[in-house]
């Protein structure tokens, strides 16, 4: 049998590797016995278009094989990655990833006519649609008997320690600087801390930026959750989620946008499968404008990445993913924006149907990342 060619024209779904999976994927194909890891970037209603492929991944596909396989995830990569953990059969995961597209697609905030709505508003109404959906359910995501969720957010240092009028600009214009001279720099103002799954902790080192690590409980799973999609100006911080250090908590996004770590120093354990919507993976929210850091990295050396091509995407409503910049074109007209966003999801059949011809075969010829 032929290699699945990921350039082949026609399909929506381009597979990408660093020089190790490539190497893998060209002799044995992509087999779910050989996922380690499986990462959710930022990227807010980006990430919509990776529903049906998830509901395939985390249902049948991953379902055929036994082994644990952490979850990361940043921002709407966390709530993805917490919906994952609430499936225990193929129907309950479609059912679980079809309802979180479902309030992602309706969602609605209180404002007035024509202004976009409070921060306050927005995490008031947030935090209330996750409890309806996670409350109660806690124990249910920590006890997955396969999955091990990590949950990424960014924590204010110094004048960033607490949100206010004035500290939070202030401290935010302080991060952007530091990090145009150097990411790292950044960690003077934010730091990463990771909620991790109690049975299991991270399987790569964080060494690459300043970070903690906590554990994730009944008590602050949904707090985590909350603060990972806390998007700055937007929402409000989450002050002093339980169990981590003190301070305010924002979107994981920040100091993780695509979370771009050192996966490779787990390669001897096997792949890092990646459903991304684009094909670079980029470190910081403060980085999407340094080209210069949009490379791929030794650290991508064993992720294999799925993201649709650009051809698929001109064929999206508007020509373009779905993005938060609909919220201002589609104003009031909820009703238009969640229709554009429908249609997204339904095209991104195509997505999940080239994975699944493609794992079909014993070979593919994988781009380089």
């Amino acid at each position: 049998m032929a290699a699945w060619q990921s350039g082949r024209d026609g399909r929506g779904l381009q597979i990408l590797a660093g020089p190790c999976a490539r190497a893998r994927l060209r002799e044995r194909g992509l087999r779910p016995e050989d996922v380690r890891v499986l990462p959710g970037a930022a990227g807010g209603p980006k990430g919509l278009i990776l529903n049906l492929l998830d509901q395939h991944i985390f249902g049948p596909w991953l379902g055929a094989s036994t082994q644990d396989v952490h979850l990361l995830g940043a921002s709407i990569g966390a709530w993805r990655m917490a919906t994952a953990c609430l499936g225990r059969d193929d129907a309950d995961m479609a059912q679980a990833f079809a309802r979180m597209a479902d309030e992602y697609v309706h969602q609605r905030y209180e404002s007035r006519p024509g202004q976009r709505p409070t921060a306050e508003s927005v995490s008031r109404g947030f935090s209330a649609k996750l409890t309806e959906i996670f409350g109660g359910r806690e124990a249910e995501v920590l006890t997955h008997p396969r999955y091990r969720l990590h949950v990424f957010t960014s924590r204010g240092r110094h004048i960033l320690a607490r949100e206010g009028r004035l500290r939070t600009p202030l401290g935010y214009t302080g991060a952007f600087v530091s990090n145009l001279l150097a990411r790292r720099a950044m960690g003077a103002w934010l730091d990463r801390v990771v909620f991790s799954d109690p049975r299991a902790p991270l399987p790569m080192p964080l060494s690459d930026f300043r970070s903690h690590q906590a554990v994730l409980s009944e008590r602050n799973l949904l707090p985590a959750v909350l603060a990972s999609c806390a998007i700055p100006f937007w929402l409000q911080a989450v002050q002093d989620v339980p169990g981590g250090p003190r301070g305010a908590y924002w979107d994981g996004g920040i100091t993780d946008y695509h979370l771009h770590l050192n996966y490779a120093a787990m390669a001897s354990e096997g792949l890092v499968l990646y459903p991304h919507f684009q094909r670079q993976v980029i470190p910081g929210w403060l980085d999407k404008s340094l080209k210069g850091r949009h490379a791929a990295t030794a650290f991508l050396d064993n992720v294999v990445l799925l993201a649709p091509r650009p051809d698929w995407v001109a064929r999206l409503p508007r020509g373009k993913l779905p993005d938060r910049e609909d919220f201002q074109h589609y104003g009031d007209d909820v009703q238009a924006r969640a229709r554009a966003w429908q249609a997204a999801i339904a095209e991104s059949e195509r997505l999940r149907d080239d994975f699944a011809e493609a794992c079909a075969r014993g070979s593919i010829e994988a781009q380089s990342l």
